[in-house]
């Protein structure tokens, strides 16, 4: 309807517009910056280099290791070198042409092999190696169950960088106000994590930092702590005393944002005859680009979260995070639960078929139950995960297609399933994982929440005022939810880790139930009623049961400020999760419950042209309850749609460490024409922590669709793809493979 404001939008009186120079280059150092010239050009505010900018180190995650602007080094092609604040758009990207950089390009890392190589240069000075995380832990006695096990496998899987896609590229308006506090307005999934970066890195109180979210529009966890631009636009508006817009086009943002960690998997499984799961060993070699920001939590993900999908005691891992030249990785939807299932779920089927099982059965046997406590310490508290197998298996008539012969023509078609968790919070980053909803009741009946929590599309904030609504017994009209704006908002930790259901919700709950408390307590002096006769009326306000007698909302706002004592009617509640954070053996039970979906897919491949067409999706998703249908059809279908992009299609591509492919002609994403009909059903297994049973449901779809298809691949023409993506290339040249095996051995 064109009533969203997003950042981009906004106009404030004297603003001026941002414009930044990249490095052309993976690696170089910096001889000498001329930015005379565009000093000179009329309409031009501010020119500023590195030096220039705050000499403190910051990062996405725990480690800080960059500057807001490039400072005698560059790491990377798209680093941010020189920064422009004019009074149009327009005339800031003329100065970028007028600024002269001399470089002297340096040797650059541009693959992990090469970065760990004993005799490789850091990219990084002061560090003994490229190493930028480890994480390594040994559960159980795994040599010794790999030694009992009928069938061990091993193979390695790589997995290819995704950009994340969304409609609006990164931007942000800062602005000095008279106070000489920063008001920062932007696209992000995190006001509060947001403030704390600008103010750590601007070397500025966080009292002097004010960050607002604007409409959002999509974040897939692009949007929140890894991006430079909030930074950029904060530093010209400090230097200029402006206001300043700076907006990322197409390409500037493929070159700036996080894309998905690449990992390189090499996985061993142990099982028995029966398909049960003994024991796994697994090495990970990850790429978090020029710098760490949030890839080695990543990581992290990737190394144990699908452990707690089966009962398997025996786990071992061995994962090491890895600079390179090559622009940086992070968050990004399904937080490195795509890696690692796109490699469990290949090796699955692998191990089914030498068993001759079905993988269908594999997974039924070894999954996890409510009640159980996993190899990591985690506690199921709810698990639709069986039954989401059977209801994707059954929804496609699984065992009768699979039994059918395969057909020998040039297109062949093949069946593939894959399963998946994810979790509803996460209690890594320290001692919470809370979220606090406030709510004040207006003179007219109206009720105004606020909630620090953002919504990036997901529909976080249609949630939390359905539930406000529900608790009050009033029309959705009613409920008017803040924007998170952290002058005014309780802190929160943002949307990330499908956490917001969960926690933001069970905070609504909670504060509506708190009101009403106080309501009928009032109610009760007002009514002259026993307290046990009265209730929420439908429509809001209170009543006497079974009479007439009622008090409208309005009423009750208004006797609660005019009286000996009175005052507002606000409450404030926060609910913080039952969990633990994990300790220094990654040993805890860090999130308060978990979802679990699985997936079938249908394909056809061209054996002449290597294509493959995705036929027909059914993805099942344990989601505990429904709350509003409408919207996790739509995430369901979402992160569907964004694992087949990453499947079939996505990989950016770098030459010397530039990306080559960076903008939307080039970056082949996944489109309408080729998706099928996407079906979906939810298993309400009704969880007894969330909110009126709710789980998350917005990672898990995107966790299968990879493995899915690889396995359908194999199903329908006998080649295992163990690379991302499955492209036409690579099913030719498996093929011809196969071809050549199958010559050999004949001859």
């Amino acid at each position: 309807m064109g009533r969203a404001k997003y950042a981009g939008d906004l106009k404030v009186p004297g603003m001026l517009h941002g414009a930044i120079l990249r490095s052309p280059y993976a690696h170089a150092r910096i001889v000498s910056i001329d930015t005379s010239a565009a000093l000179a050009l009329p309409g031009v505010r501010a020119v500023l280099t590195g030096d220039d900018a705050p000499n403190t180190l910051w990062g996405g995650g725990p480690v800080k290791d960059r500057y807001i602007l490039a400072k005698k080094v560059v790491r990377f092609a798209g680093e941010e070198v020189v920064a422009v604040a004019a009074i149009s758009e327009d005339i800031a990207r003329d100065a970028l042409d007028l600024i002269r950089v001399e470089y002297e390009e340096l040797p650059a890392l541009l693959t992990t092999d090469e970065a760990m190589d004993p005799e490789a240069p850091t990219v990084h000075p002061g560090r003994k190696d490229n190493v930028a995380h480890e994480i390594r832990f040994h559960r159980g006695d795994v040599d010794a169950a790999f030694a009992k096990a009928d069938l061990v496998y091993e193979a390695t899987y790589t997995t290819s960088s995704q950009y994340p896609g969304y409609l609006e590229p990164m931007v942000s308006v800062a602005s000095l106000e008279a106070d000489d506090r920063l008001h920062v307005w932007t696209s992000t999934q995190t006001v509060s994590l947001a403030r704390a970066r600008i103010a750590k890195a601007l070397e500025l109180p966080i009292s002097s930092v004010r960050v607002s979210q604007q409409t959002t529009g999509g974040g897939f966890g692009g949007k929140i702590v890894e991006d430079d631009n909030q930074l950029v636009a904060g530093l010209l508006a400090l230097r200029t005393r402006r206001p300043v817009r700076l907006l990322n086009n197409r390409l500037e943002d493929f070159l700036s944002c996080c894309t998905s960690v690449p990992e390189r998997i090499t996985l061993k499984l142990g099982m028995t005859r029966e398909g049960i799961i003994v024991a796994k060993d697994v090495r990970i070699v990850a790429d978090c680009g020029a710098y760490a920001g949030l890839a080695g939590e990543v990581m992290h993900v990737s190394s144990m979260r699908s452990d707690n999908m089966f009962r398997n005691a025996n786990v071992r891992c061995d994962a090491e995070l890895v600079y390179t030249n090559t622009p940086p990785h992070g968050a990004f939807r399904g937080f490195g639960g795509s890696q690692m299932l796109f490699a469990l779920n290949s090796h699955i089927d692998s191990m089914a078929r030498e068993l001759g099982l079905d993988p269908a059965a594999i997974y039924e046997r070894n999954a996890i139950g409510a009640g159980d406590t996993t190899v990591h310490g985690w506690k199921i508290r709810s698990t639709g995960f069986k039954q989401c197998v059977a209801n994707a298996t059954a929804a496609v008539d699984w065992a009768a297609k699979r039994a059918a012969p395969r057909g020998t023509g040039v297109r062949r078609r093949g069946l593939g399933l894959a399963a998946a968790m994810h979790v509803c919070g996460n209690r890594t980053m320290g001692n919470w994982d809370g979220s606090t909803v406030a709510i004040k009741l207006n003179e007219d009946g109206g009720i105004v929440a606020q909630c620090g929590e953002c919504d990036m599309g997901q529909g976080a904030m249609t949630m939390l005022t359905q539930i406000i609504a529900n608790e009050f017994k009033v029309p959705l009209s009613q409920v008017r939810l803040m924007p998170p704006d952290t002058d005014s908002a309780p802190y929160a930790l943002g949307s990330f880790a499908s956490r917001v259901t969960m926690s933001a919700g069970n905070a609504a709950i909670k504060a509506c139930r708190s009101a009403r408390a106080k309501l009928l307590v009032l109610a009760e002096d007002l009514l002259q009623a026993d307290p046990g006769s009265l209730e929420l009326a439908d429509g809001g306000g209170v009543q006497v049961r079974g009479t007439d007698r009622r008090l409208g909302l309005d009423e009750l706002a208004r006797a609660h400020i005019w009286r000996h004592g009175g005052e507002g009617f606000q409450v404030t509640e926060t609910w913080d999760p039952p969990t633990e954070e994990p300790d220094s053996d990654l040993y805890g039970n860090c999130a308060p419950t978990h979802s679990f979906a699985a997936q079938t897919v249908e394909v056809e491949v061209d054996t002449e042209t290597g294509q493959v067409t995705v036929l027909g999706s059914y993805l099942s998703d344990d989601l505990g309850k429904a709350l509003n249908p409408t919207a996790v059809h739509g995430q369901a279908n979402g992160g569907c749609v964004q694992a087949m992009g990453w499947a079939l299609y996505e990989q950016l591509k770098l030459e010397d460490g530039r990306i080559a492919n960076g903008n939307f002609a080039d970056y082949t994403m996944a489109t309408a024409e080729s998706v099928p009909l996407l079906h979906a059903d939810f298993v309400e297994t009704n969880d007894p922590i969330g909110p009126y049973g709710a789980k998350a449901s917005s990672e898990t779809a995107i966790l299968m669709a990879a493995p899915a298809i690889a396995n359908a691949v194999y199903d329908a023409v006998g080649v295992r793809i163990r690379d991302l993506p499955i492209t036409p290339e690579r099913v030719l040249a498996a093929l011809q493979a196969k071809k050549e095996q199958q010559g050999a051995a004949n001859a």
